[in-house]
């Protein structure tokens, strides 16, 4: 053994130069992700790629347990990092050991690995939990539905605390396999493709994919009776829809429906391109929520909205978003117009489609019937603020916006538009921005003042977006139908549809 003298600034070097040069820049994750409307919501420092969730759920007592096995990767270096949940946590490892775990704020599950974490590591997070999910607060509500049968995950822009760990926004987008064991007599219903069941001893686990990319509010989960229908649409996707057993006189009017989902969706491809997923459906709990949404591949609709008879109208809703708001996801929260304001003009397109009244004469009746005074205009779509985000403004103004466009480039450019943005921005995020520089692409024209006008500034645009001088005083045939699903955009107290 050969041994040589050091002198002791010369020591204290060497030590400096033992410990990895990376480990002084491992610090904690943010604990938001970065989104001013909310400040809190999803984490920084590492992206998820896919959720493996294994779940049991007893529906007599609303009792869930879970292993949530989260694959991801560092984008910077990590001693500590978050993600949001709600409910008793039993265990964590990170990569196969055991981590330190606490709570913290409103929903923060802050997990600390024995060894910190680089930037660009794969890093696999196991989470053991369990609990009562319609017993867990967060901001003072719960997005946890409890039914006569069961329970139901399912609101925007937050719902996943209840029922699994994640890294809750739209701009961590991942796959997804869900794994539910209930009673033999119970259905679990999520999104994605079936891809088998199986029962054994009194329990039936029902395994649910997704195979491309889905933000966290878009995953669902349905525990209870449902009546399941399947079949395929005409353009070869299969089709799943559920319905509460226990929907009494909403249940034919839902079946109606939902039924004509796969018809739909084949006629929302014509004007916005090949289906993006590979699963149809939807599902009619009995809860007594009023909103629908749009989670992905399979909507949640509540019985409310079939109350007068049978609403289409709200279904072209949902399955729009499948395009706009799923598939091309937003970039932050205030970008919601590109969600929703697509999804109110594939409803004003379907009026048009059924001979009930076209969307110029929809534009001209929304345009008249909200005077300046109105406090409708002082929403702006572009950028609501979170207080506003799901106002009504959003859908009909965001509307007008898009009826605006289509006059002032022509119907061959908007069309392609609404068909090419889809393909351009698919199983990723975009902005309003984003958007405005696209529709400039296509139509070759600057549309930064028709933007501000419609989108971004807090009053009545001094002329319509309708070409005729004067507004028909009397509403569209559609109108109705339209209207009825205004009472699903308010959530209590947040979310939309």
């Amino acid at each position: 053994m050969h041994r040589r003298l050091i002198a002791p600034g010369a020591l204290t070097a060497s030590l400096l130069l033992a410990i990895p040069a990376s480990a002084a820049s491992h610090v904690p994750g943010a604990p938001g992700i970065g989104d001013p409307y909310y400040p809190t919501y999803g984490n920084g420092g590492y992206d998820v790629s896919h959720y493996d969730l294994r779940l049991k759920y007893q529906p007599a007592t609303d009792e869930l347990e879970g292993t949530a096995t989260l694959l991801a990767t560092t984008t910077q270096d990590l001693s500590r990092f978050d993600l949001d949940f709600l409910l008793d946590v039993d265990e964590v490892r990170v990569n196969g050991v055991r981590a330190a775990f606490a709570t913290s704020g409103e929903h923060e599950l802050e997990i600390t690995p024995r060894t910190p974490l680089s930037k660009g590591s794969a890093v696999t997070v196991v989470v053991r939990y369990s609990g009562v999910p319609s017993s867990e607060q967060a901001y003072g509500f719960t997005s946890w539905h409890r039914t006569p049968d069961g329970g139901v995950g399912a609101n925007e822009p937050e719902s996943a605390w209840w029922w699994f760990p994640s890294n809750d926004h739209p701009l961590d987008k991942a796959t997804y396999d869900v794994s539910v064991l209930v009673p033999d007599g119970s259905q679990a219903i999520s999104n994605g493709t079936l891809q088998s069941t199986s029962s054994r001893l009194g329990w039936t686990r029902w395994n649910w994919r997704s195979n491309k990319p889905q933000a966290t509010y878009l995953a669902t989960l349905a525990v209870g009776r449902f009546d399941v229908t399947t079949g395929t649409t005409e353009s070869g996707i299969p089709v799943i829809n559920a319905y509460s057993k226990d929907l009494g006189d909403n249940y034919a009017a839902a079946r109606a429906s939902v039924e004509r989902t796969g018809e739909v969706a084949d006629w929302l491809a014509e004007y916005f391109g090949p289906y993006p997923f590979n699963s149809l459906g939807g599902y009619v709990p009995n809860t007594n929520t009023g909103y629908a949404l749009e989670t992905q591949t399979r909507p949640f609709y509540s019985p409310r909205q079939f109350a007068n008879g049978t609403n289409v109208s709200v279904v072209v809703h949902e399955l729009a978003h499948q395009w706009y708001g799923d598939s091309v996801s937003v970039a932050g929260w205030k970008d919601i117009w590109v969600n929703e304001g697509f999804a109110r003009y594939a409803q004003w397109l379907w009026s048009e489609h059924e001979g009930e009244g076209t969307a110029q004469e929809l534009a001209d009746y929304v345009y008249a019937v909200h005077p300046a005074d109105d406090p409708f205009w002082t929403v702006k779509p572009g950028d609501p603020g979170p207080e506003h985000q799901f106002d009504l403004a959003v859908y009909d103004r965001g509307a007008l916006a898009l009826q605006a466009l289509r006059n002032e480039i022509g119907d061959t450019d908007f069309f392609a538009i609404l068909k090419g943005w889809p393909t351009k921005f698919a199983y990723g995020n975009a902005s309003v921005a984003d958007f405005r520089a696209y529709a400039e692409q296509v139509s070759g024209e600057s549309l930064t003042a028709l933007f501000d006008t419609w989108l971004f500034q807090a009053s009545k645009p001094a002329t319509p977006a309708a070409r005729a001088s004067v507004a028909p005083v009397t509403p569209p045939k559609s109108w109705k139908e339209i209207a009825a699903t205004n009472s699903v955009h308010i959530h209590s107290p947040s979310g939309g549809v």
